[in-house]
């Protein structure tokens, strides 16, 4: 039996290796975690604060803000930290916990995209039994269902992890642990965990992604026979649904569905979904949504922020 001297921390070897580039990306990659903090919180607070929370749409909407802080909160601060001091090392348990808590937010974040997805296909082709189907007791159900099955999906890859031995190496060519850059550094053949993980977590994102794009297709379809003013809100909604979906998956599909000599595209691909979109959706949903601007106008200009439930 061969003994490992198991290694108990890792170097992360970031973005970029130029100083001077590493420097005002730290300033760029601040700025955007301040905006991205900011721009979620205020959404967040506006949903809260006014009567849109009784809304199942907005009520999703929330948690995906939240969902967004938690996600960029897991990598963004210890990137920046990493572009501004040469302390990028990460201990073993800390890359273990940063892998769980980017793969729980990341796919709490799909389960409710596909949610919202359902939502808009009941108000839109369902409308009589809208309120009876999403009644208070079905979001809160839904937004369950997508926690416990995140959790689930996490766990098993830090069970993978877990498994494995790592006796050196410990560089990781990532701005964060991620579960294809770990395997690479194992000290034993993970080809056929490569294998596993592209078929499951891959062909469930492309599944997801197709299903997803299939039910706004079949949205969209049923709005032609709709009201003209009716048309153009429900058209309104679905695209930047739609742009947030494409904005999100796009990327991970071609980082989890990739051949296994691709990856070290997934640095710059990573970026979309952890910073990139993050960043964007708040100005999506608020800037191509009335009621959003109505409500932000009425929460922030006015003095009631928790003055209504």
């Amino acid at each position: 039996v061969m003994e490992y001297e198991n290694v108990t921390e890792f170097t992360l070897l970031g973005l970029f290796s130029d100083e001077d580039v590493k420097a005002t990306c730290s300033v760029l990659f601040s700025l955007c975690y301040l905006a991205i903090l900011s721009g979620n919180l205020v959404m967040l607070l506006t949903i809260r604060g006014s009567h849109l929370h009784k809304q199942p749409m907005y009520f999703f909407l929330s948690y995906l803000s939240l969902m967004d802080v938690g996600f960029t909160s897991t990598v963004a601060p210890k990137l920046i930290i990493d572009l501004l001091t040469r302390w990028n090392t990460i201990s073993y348990n800390g890359c273990i916990a940063q892998m769980f808590y980017a793969h729980f937010f990341g796919a709490t974040e799909i389960f409710i995209l596909v949610v919202m997805a359902y939502d808009r296909y009941v108000a839109i082709c369902r409308p009589l039994h809208y309120m009876a189907v999403m009644r208070r007791q079905m979001c809160y159900s839904l937004l369950m269902v997508s926690i416990i099955g995140a959790f689930l999906h996490s766990f098993v890859h830090v069970l993978i992890i877990i498994d494995l031995p790592f006796c050196g190496p410990s560089k990781i060519d990532h701005y964060f642990c991620d579960i294809f850059p770990l395997l690479k550094l194992a000290c034993t053949d993970t080809r056929h965990l490569f294998i596993t993980i592209i078929t499951t977590t891959g062909v469930l994102a492309i599944l997801t992604f197709v299903a997803l794009v299939i039910s706004y297709i079949i949205i969209l379809s049923t709005l032609r026979t709709g009201s003209s003013q009716g048309r153009r809100k429900a058209l309104s909604t679905c695209g930047s649904h739609i742009t947030v979906v494409f904005l999100f998956f796009l990327p991970l599909i071609f980082t989890y569905a990739p051949t296994a000599d691709s990856i070290s595209d997934d640095k710059v691909l990573a970026l979309f979904y952890t910073v990139i979109a993050p960043l964007f959706n708040p100005l999506i949903y608020a800037l191509r949504n009335t009621d959003m601007k109505k409500a932000m106008r009425k929460v922030w200009c006015g003095d009631q922020l928790f003055g209504r439930n």
